[in-house]
Parts: structure tokens; C-alpha cells; sequence
């Protein structure tokens, strides 16, 4: 450990003046905040077991722990649409995108001052429950329900023109959510069909999709599927890590992958299961960390175990704390760039957050909200009902 001088540790004298009462039980001796005897140690002067000079001078230079974000805004922005609002894209902090029914999304690339609703032409009975976006140009769109009406179209000039990419031949087929890597790799999910999981992967963009299936894929629970409320059952990780957030089986499982949806292996995890219940909604924050929310929409006024927390790339599940408001959760996400790991969650009773990556919770609202996305702790967007959108900040 290179020495760095007395004035380096002159302006900790608080942390400094407590180390050195524990450490050598006299602070009588301080001086400008740093005892004599240290100051000897750091010029070499005395001679200590090595051990005993790196305890020391470690603790000296540790810093205080980050503190986390105490306050959040909400700031309710004009739409310009009144449908159920379902699924957001935060590129960065002034690009978005939105999507929910009537064929309906919108981009905003001034932060939200200004909103710019569309319908597809064509498309006004669908329900575009996901979209994902790489900037003010290119998005997709996930459209769900049963048969044809799982669709999946790209643009790539802002919304001008829309390409119809994925048609589901499947009659009882029903996909939930997309998510991309890049501009040319990403993941669909759907419930499963004749026993099999539906997880389709692209490495064109979307122009090509392939099924993976037969021993890549985990067989499916009896009902096993998932739920397509707020584009967010599908979470990327950093190199070829994936995750998948299942339900409506005997037990909500979690589905991850090591190279890039090639191959899948199932997880249990112990959130609420059942015929309407599960896991609705995955986020991690790197490889190894992240979190699980969901519950049972036939208990939508009460508070049960729908949180969980994994430290070990999901490999196991802990049940964490619960969120003030009750019912279900449809989705999460972490805020990027706060100082500790800090967790948003919305669903029909509100929105809540924790900087504690789930173990407390804080409301932020108790007005309904389907899908957010953040881009930094200064900025991020709630949506929901009668094309609700509300831009989230944290100080």
C-alpha cells in the first residue's frame, strides 16, 4: 500500500480520532487529526509487524458507506391518449417510449414535456403490452393475446413506418414479453404450447426467429406460462446471462440461461403459485443480483410473500420484504447509478420503492400503474390506466 501523507487524512479527523481510540486505546495524541504514531508509520519511521501497519492504515482510508436516495418526484406528463398504458423504454433521460391497447405508443425525446401519441394503422384492436427501444429511431413492438394476435413489428424510423416481423402460427399460443441485447440479438417469451415453454431467439433484429426446444428447453408445469403485464418477465444480464419469470403453474419458476437463450435450466422460487399467480415481473442489476416480484391475482387486496431476492445469479431465491401497497406486483425495475441498490415496483394499487434492493419499502403513490422503466435516478416513467404517464426522480 503506497503511503499518501498527512494531509490526505487530515480532513477524516472524526473517522480518524474513533479509529485510533480502538486501535491504540489513546487519542490524547492527536494532532490536526492524525496521531504521532501513525505519522511515524507512514514515513517509515517505526517498526511494526506488517500486519499490524496495514490494519491500521486500512481503516484510516476507508470510506463511509454510499448513502442512498431519500426523496422521490413525480411528475404527471400529457400523454395525448386515454388506453391502458402498459410498457415503457427509457433510452436515456430525455428518450422513451410507451405502449399499451388500441394500437397505441407514443415517444417522447424531449424527457416527457411533450408526448407524441400514434395508433398503428391497421392495429387499433391489438394490446402492444411490451416495447423495448435503442434510441429515438428504433423500437419494437410486442403485441399479446391468443393466435395471430401475438405479433411482434420493428421500426426503424421512429414510428414513421412499422414491420410486421413475428406472426404466431400457434392458435393457442400467447407471448408476453421481449427484450433485445442490441440491435441484433434478443428474447420473446409466451405460455407454453402442448407442454413446451415458448422462447423464441433472433440474431438479426428480429428479420429471423427460431424456437428453442427438445432437451434446451425445461419442460413445461401443467399451466405454466406467464403474464404479460408490463413487458417485464424477461430480464438481460451482462454476457449471455438471462432470465425468465414464470407462472399460473404449481410453482413460479424462474428460467435462466448462460448463452444467450441457447440452452434454459428451471429454478423454483418461493413466490405465491397458482392459476393466477406467479411471477410477473424479473429485474437484475449484474450477474449475480436481482429480484423477483409478482403475487396471486385472486388476492388482489392483500399483502402476501411476493418479493424475492437472489445473490448468486439466481441459483436460489430468498422471500424479502413486502411492498406497502397490497395485491399484486406487475412490475420492477432498479434505477441505474444509485448510490445502493434501489428497486421501484407498480401495480394496481400503487407505486413503491426501496433502496435497499427489497428488503423495506416506501410509497411513492397509491394511483395504478402497469409498466416503468428507468434511465437514472434523475430520470424514469410509471404508466397506466387512461394513458397515465408520470416521470419518477430520485435526490
Amino acid at each position: 500500500m503506497r503511503a499518501r501523507g498527512r494531509e490526505a487524512f487530515e480532513e477524516r479527523e472524526v473517522v480518524v480520532t474513533g479509529l485510533l481510540e480502538l486501535a491504540l486505546g489513546d487519542a490524547s495524541q492527536l494532532e490536526q487529526g492524525l496521531c504521532p504514531l501513525v505519522l511515524h508509520l507512514l514515513q517509515g519511521e517505526v517498526r511494526l509487524p506488517r500486519a499490524d501497519v496495514l490494519v491500521v492504515i486500512d481503516g484510516l482510508l476507508q470510506e463511509a458507506p454510499p448513502a442512498p436516495l431519500t426523496d422521490v418526484r413525480l411528475e404527471p406528463q400529457e400523454s395525448g391518449t386515454e388506453v391502458l398504458l402498459q410498457a415503457v423504454s427509457a433510452v436515456d433521460e430525455e428518450v422513451a417510449w410507451v405502449s399499451g391497447h388500441g394500437g397505441t405508443w407514443a415517444r417522447t425525446v424531449d424527457g416527457g414535456a411533450t408526448w407524441t401519441a400514434h395508433v398503428m394503422p391497421g392495429a387499433d384492436t391489438l394490446q402492444f403490452r411490451d416495447v423495448h427501444a435503442l434510441d429515438a429511431q428504433r423500437a419494437w413492438l410486442l403485441s399479446a393475446g391468443p393466435g395471430e394476435l401475438s405479433r411482434i413489428y420493428r421500426t426503424r424510423d421512429g414510428g414513421e413506418t412499422w414491420e410486421l416481423q413475428f406472426l404466431n402460427p400457434e392458435p393457442a399460443g400467447f407471448y408476453d414479453c421481449i427484450e433485445f441485447r442490441d440491435a441484433d440479438r434478443g428474447l420473446a417469451y409466451g405460455d407454453a404450447v402442448d407442454g413446451e415453454l415458448r422462447v423464441l431467439r433472433t440474431r438479426d433484429g428480429g428479420e429471423t426467429w427460431e424456437y428453442v426446444r427438445g432437451l434446451d428447453m425445461p419442460a413445461a408445469l401443467p399451466g405454466e406460462g406467464g403474464f404479460a403485464a408490463s413487458g417485464t418477465c424477461v430480464a438481460l444480464g451482462p454476457g449471455e446471462r438471462a432470465w425468465i419469470g414464470t407462472g399460473a403453474a404449481d410453482t413460479a419458476r424462474v428460467l435462466a440461461t448462460l448463452d444467450d437463450g441457447r440452452t434454459w435450466t428451471a429454478i423454483p422460487t418461493p413466490l405465491p403459485a397458482g392459476e393466477a399467480a406467479g411471477i410477473f415481473t424479473v429485474a437484475f442489476r449484474d450477474s449475480l443480483h436481482g429480484v423477483i416480484l409478482g403475487g396471486d391475482l385472486a388476492r388482489p387486496d392483500e399483502h402476501t410473500n411476493n418479493v424475492a431476492v437472489t445473490s448468486d445469479g439466481g441459483e436460489t431465491w430468498t422471500t424479502s420484504g413486502a411492498p406497502v401497497f397490497p395485491g399484486v406486483v406487475y412490475g420492477t425495475a432498479y434505477v441505474p447509478g444509485a448510490p445502493t441498490p434501489t428497486v421501484v415496483a407498480v401495480g394496481p394499487h400503487g407505486a413503491d420503492w426501496s433502496s435497499d434492493e427489497g428488503r423495506t419499502w416506501t410509497s411513492a403513490d397509491t394511483l395504478s400503474f402497469w409498466g416503468l422503466d428507468l434511465a437514472s435516478p434523475a430520470a424514469g416513467w410509471l404508466v397506466g390506466p387512461d394513458g397515465r404517464i408520470v416521470r419518477i426522480s430520485f435526490e
